[in-house]
């Protein structure tokens, strides 16, 4: 997860995070929000849809930072329950959280993509404006004039005026159209890909965290007696590994409307196979003994594939003969 397994070691980054979050509240009244009564009448709604869908990015990227604020404020929590295993599924369940939180913010990139496309339809539909608003301003002018001096010289040159402004619409109306099916087309299926990719790793981590909420024991204790030592550190440890590998290994799968990118077959997930921890230190995903907490490190910067969870190599360092397993 371009991260060690735990996420209290974030608390000095989350100071500046908060800041992002909270600042920045402009008004409500600018004059950006007059510029839709200036647009041009066949953009003006299409401005509208776009002003809309930031909005919506807004939120999302309002709704990720949220949920990364959560996360650790869950696992300082527990931190300071005193109870080690309240105190180690907290904190794994936070590291959870905060992926979440990423793929949110990844999504509104998406989303941010998606409506730079319907921008391009919105800015031909106002180059096209004023060659419609020439044809007619040309087509009412020769009215005019038939109906007040019909014998005028100016109609037969208004008329040969009219016809290469018809030609003139004539191409920008089939550059319009031509732009709107394929910019629509696109800016949508921008969105539903990047919808169906958020939900899927969603559902990897949802079904991952319910992993780690397993290895809490909730079994009541009589009054007096101590519970038994919190014996799953090193399973909560690999869940996240197994975590990180699923997010790693996700690929788009092919359906029948021919648009996702095929694929050979659809790697199968740790959370079906139910795999077991394993110590080897040289393979791919497997844990390394390690006694003491691991510290999860979060890089704000992200990759060119998306978020820091996809591809990214990272090194979990280990007390075992100073060895590195390299995931």
């Amino acid at each position: 997860m371009n991260r060690a397994l735990s996420i209290r070691s974030n608390r000095n980054r989350s100071g500046s995070q908060n800041k992002r979050a909270s600042g920045g509240g402009g008004s409500a009244f600018s004059f950006s929000s007059l510029r839709g009564n200036i647009q041009p009448e066949l953009s003006r709604k299409l401005y509208r849809l776009i002003k809309a869908e930031n909005n919506l990015i807004s939120a999302h990227e309002a709704a990720g930072r949220e949920r990364i604020s959560i996360a650790t404020q869950l696992s300082e929590w527990g931190e300071h329950t005193g109870d080690d295993a309240i105190s180690d599924i907290s904190d794994k369940v936070g590291v959870v959280l905060s992926e979440m939180g990423e793929l949110e913010d990844g999504y509104a990139h998406d989303l941010d993509d998606s409506r730079a496309m319907l921008k391009a339809i919105r800015n031909t539909e106002r180059s096209v404006q004023p060659s419609r608003d020439n044809k007619n301003k040309i087509a009412d002018e020769i009215q005019r004039l038939k109906v007040k001096e019909p014998q005028s010289t100016k109609i037969v040159v208004l008329e040969q005026e009219l016809v290469r402004a018809e030609a003139e619409n004539l191409v920008a109306e089939a550059q319009l159209t031509n732009i709107t099916r394929q910019k629509l087309r696109d800016a949508y299926e921008a969105e539903f890909t990047a919808t169906i990719e958020r939900a899927e790793k969603q559902i990897l981590l949802a079904k991952h965290g319910r992993r780690l909420l397993q290895l809490l024991d909730d079994n009541p204790v009589v009054p007096g007696d101590l519970r038994a030592e919190y014996p799953h550190a090193q399973q909560a440890r690999q869940i996240l590994n197994d975590a990180e590998d699923d997010l790693r290994d996700w690929q788009p799968q092919h359906d029948e409307f021919g648009f996702a990118a095929p694929q050979e077959q659809q790697p199968v997930s740790r959370v079906s196979t139910g795999e077991q921890p394993t110590k080897d230190v040289k393979g791919k995903g497997k844990m390394v003994d390690n006694d003491e907490n691991m510290s999860m490190a979060r890089t704000d910067s992200r990759t060119e594939g998306g978020s820091p969870l996809r591809g990214d190599d990272r090194t979990v360092e280990g007390s075992v003969g100073q060895g590195e397993t390299t995931l």
